[in-house]
């Protein structure tokens, strides 16, 4: 069961506090049950779908080794792993597997948030969430989302900016 005690939610929190965003580790919500679509979020929250920044890994290929890449993206939007190729130098990027999602993040797909890994990731941070005063990511687990800002997001992964998808607005931003 997803508590503000779970483990991975904590370290959500921890970070969040540690990061001066005391408010926001103390928004963290607790669902009834699992949202683990940006489209379900937004139902559940009673927001536009393009609120909801997706925390997706993906396996970022260079010659001779494999490394973690953060994709946070406007729930409107997909990422485009070629697009995400480009950005990030690599040969080619995949989404990653379940493990090797857990093994970077500490986190199980689904509720990957964008902080409390046990190392930081390399992440790229989709623009149009700026478009939104709030936007809701997930907290560690997929019953758990917590509210925050695009600047926010960028400052607390140390991201960058980047269009991830390159798609246009689709009318539920």
């Amino acid at each position: 069961m997803a508590t503000l005690d779970h483990p991975a939610i904590a370290k959500v929190a921890a970070t969040l506090r540690e990061s001066g965003l005391a408010a926001a580790a103390d928004r963290i919500r607790i669902l009834d049950g699992e949202v683990r679509t940006a489209a379900l979020a937004a139902q559940v929250l009673g927001v536009p779908v393009g609120a909801i920044a997706n925390s997706l890994l993906f396996r970022a290929v260079y010659e001779g080794s494999v490394e973690p890449l953060l994709a946070l993206t406007s729930g409107a939007h997909r990422a485009a792993p070629d697009r995400l190729a480009a950005l990030a130098g690599a040969e080619r990027v995949v989404m990653a597997d379940p493990a090797f999602v857990r093994e970077h993040t500490g986190q199980a797909i689904g509720g990957v948030a964008p902080v409390g890994h046990p190392r930081p990731v390399r992440t790229l941070v989709d623009p149009w969430l700026a478009r939104h005063e709030v936007v809701w990511a997930a907290a560690g687990h997929a019953k758990s989302l917590f509210p925050t800002t695009f600047a926010e997001l960028i400052t607390l992964t140390g991201g960058v900016a980047a269009d991830v998808s390159g798609e246009e607005e689709d009318g539920s931003l």
